[in-house]
């Protein structure tokens, strides 16, 4: 999350990608650092078990919303 905050402040599009649960720690962090509505996207918990073939198929779901928040950018 910080990571993407942080290159957003550098005019550099970035999108940051959380595991579910932390989505609360998202938004208290992007609260914490003065940008309440950052947006970011979430991913099911857990990733270190998954097998290579299941990260795979767990990126090709996040091409299009990332790809979408970096054209639309944070004030979306």
């Amino acid at each position: 999350m910080l990571d993407g905050i942080l290159l957003e402040r550098a005019g550099v599009p970035a999108v940051a990608i959380i595991t579910e649960p932390f989505h609360a720690t998202g938004i208290a962090m992007a609260q914490s650092w003065g940008v309440p509505a950052y947006r970011f996207l979430e991913m099911p918990h857990p990733i270190g078990r998954l097998t290579p073939d299941e990260v795979q198929v767990a990126a090709r779901r996040l091409v299009e919303p990332v790809v979408d928040l970096l054209l639309t950018g944070q004030q979306g």
